[in-house]
């Protein structure tokens, strides 16, 4: 450890500063990593304070590595901060070299059965009785479990940037267990009920002032103000569930059903007709209200009439106030057999209605995608925002969209969607 450090708390050491530091010295020598992870880098050294130099290196590999391929980058970096030396990998393949730490032999603890007795010393205290194979403290092997939590980090990390359409059935069922956990929000707006406000910004209010009056004798001796109460604006999915976005559509709807019973959205499925599904993913069971879902769209897998569902959704739903003011979010490759102008005036409609539009492709993610599809193509000009949706990370990005307000930033976004969807469309003709 070196000299010089930041001290606070019972090790001396500010957890703070050293996560800081450290992480920052990572990016630049060019390990991948997002900010957040010098957060969890200084909660972990609150947990496992580094008042030895095995356990600091220990708690930052399991926070900050994810693959076997940054470990050389890391040795480097964390012996030229915490050692002043130059880089371990010069020194490796030298026999005569001590090994570098984290690159020992590393032994799984034996089970309990077959644990060799403690002893009590003189002391008092526990102590394993030695045998011939005794190492020093320096070949002591990691604490027990410390493998499997590493195996456990990199494989989160793997998954988070895996597509759903390469998940196996087991991840497939882990990442629907984070997918349900995403919390979602929408942006506030002002509702007509209003609550007293005494701060600025706010107007007179004349009734709750008359009222307060009668207390007085008639005579106004204060004055009341008031404000309009904010309120999330409601959040309404329409999910494709046809044949084309099969390997995506059981991640979708384990979204579907987190946002119904956390942000209680709207949920809604079309292939060839649209239905509604808000009722049946509101069980609390996760694999019952998927059942129940699709037992109760009959055309599941099946064609994609895009803007024939829209149509349904809007006369039937958005124009009654479903819609009004509300962000909309499509789940669709956009794959449609119906004409682009129908989807057109369909979209067009809908984006009268909403607040925004969020359309979430997971084909966007492939790296020579082109909104060239018939009905993507007549759709992307009245979307606000334009997301992959492919992966559990990707989906980070959505929920961020989702919450966003309307600023210039975005009408100029919406603008070069709208040329980029014009192209498309004279390209698809």
């Amino acid at each position: 450890m070196t000299e010089g450090a930041p001290r606070n708390g019972r090790t001396g050491i500010d957890a703070a500063s050293l996560a800081v530091g450290f992480s920052t010295a990572l990016r630049r020598a060019g390990l991948p990593g997002s900010p957040d992870r010098a957060a969890w880098l200084a909660r972990a050294l609150r947990i496992v304070p580094p008042t030895a130099r095995d356990a600091l290196y220990w708690t930052s590999r399991v926070v900050l590595v994810s693959s076997r391929d940054q470990l050389p980058v890391f040795d480097a970096v964390f012996s030229a901060a915490f050692d002043g030396t130059s880089d371990p990998a010069d020194s490796r393949g030298d026999a005569n070299s001590p090994p570098a730490i984290g690159a020992e032999e590393r032994i799984r603890a034996a089970p309990a059965d077959q644990r060799p007795a403690t002893t009590a010393g003189e002391d008092g205290e526990l102590r394993a009785p030695a045998t011939s194979a005794a190492r020093g403290s320096s070949d002591l092997p990691p604490e027990p479990g410390r493998d499997a939590i590493l195996a456990m980090a990199s494989a989160e990390e793997h998954l988070h940037g895996k597509s759903f359409a390469e998940l196996t059935p087991d991840e497939a069922a882990h990442i629907r267990r984070l997918v349900r956990r995403i919390v979602l929000s929408t942006p506030e707006r002002r509702s007509r009920r209003t609550r007293q406000w005494a701060h600025g910004g706010a107007t007179l209010d004349i009734r709750r002032t008359i009222r307060a009056a009668r207390r007085t004798g008639a005579d106004a001796a204060c004055l009341v103000y008031a404000r309009r109460r904010p309120r999330p604006r409601r959040l309404v999915f329409l999910c494709d569930v046809s044949g084309s976005m099969e390997p995506y559509t059981q991640v979708f709807l384990s979204l579907l059903q987190g946002a119904v019973a956390g942000a209680r959205a709207e949920a809604f499925v079309f292939s060839t007709r649209l239905t509604r599904l808000t009722r049946q993913l509101s069980n609390r069971n996760p694999d019952h209200a998927l059942a129940l879902g699709a037992a109760a769209a009959p055309d599941w897998a099946g064609g994609t009439r895009l803007a024939e569902s829209l149509r349904h959704f809007i006369d039937g739903h958005g124009r009654r106030g479903l819609a009004r003011g509300a962000v909309i979010v499509v789940l669709s490759d956009g794959w449609a057999t119906d004409e682009p102008d129908q989807v057109d005036a369909q979209m067009a409609r809908l984006r009268r209605l909403a607040y925004r539009i969020v359309w979430v492709n997971p084909r966007k993610a492939g790296t020579d995608f082109q909104p060239l599809a018939g009905g993507m193509a007549a759709a992307l000009p009245y979307c606000d925002a334009f997301i992959s949706g492919h992966s559990y990370a990707a989906l980070a990005e959505a929920a961020a969209a989702i919450r966003a307000d309307r600023t210039e930033s975005d009408r100029a976004d919406t603008a070069r969607t709208h040329s980029a969807g014009k192209q498309g469309k004279r390209n698809a003709a």
